[in-house]
């Protein structure tokens, strides 16, 4: 039974690999990751960032804007 599910995963990967876009995602270069160095660098920020606070540089900025928001609503309303 896992032979057979093994070999039909195979036929379907060799017929899908002709196609040019799953090919692009099947390898290892172009995983949806742009190859330019800043990306790299903020990427490797933002895994240390998570590591060390748990939240990812977009969850800080968007709590950051939060709390301003909040503080100038709060000003315009008094």
């Amino acid at each position: 039974m896992i032979k057979l599910k093994l070999t039909i995963l195979f036929m379907i990967f060799i017929i899908v690999s002709g196609c040019t876009e799953i090919a692009l995602l099947m390898s290892g270069s172009s995983i949806a990751i742009s190859q330019n160095t800043y990306t790299k660098v903020y990427n490797g920020i933002d895994v240390l960032t998570i590591m060390s606070t748990e939240k990812s540089i977009k969850k800080h900025i968007y709590d950051k804007g939060k709390e301003h928001v909040q503080t100038l609503t709060q000003i315009v309303n008094d």
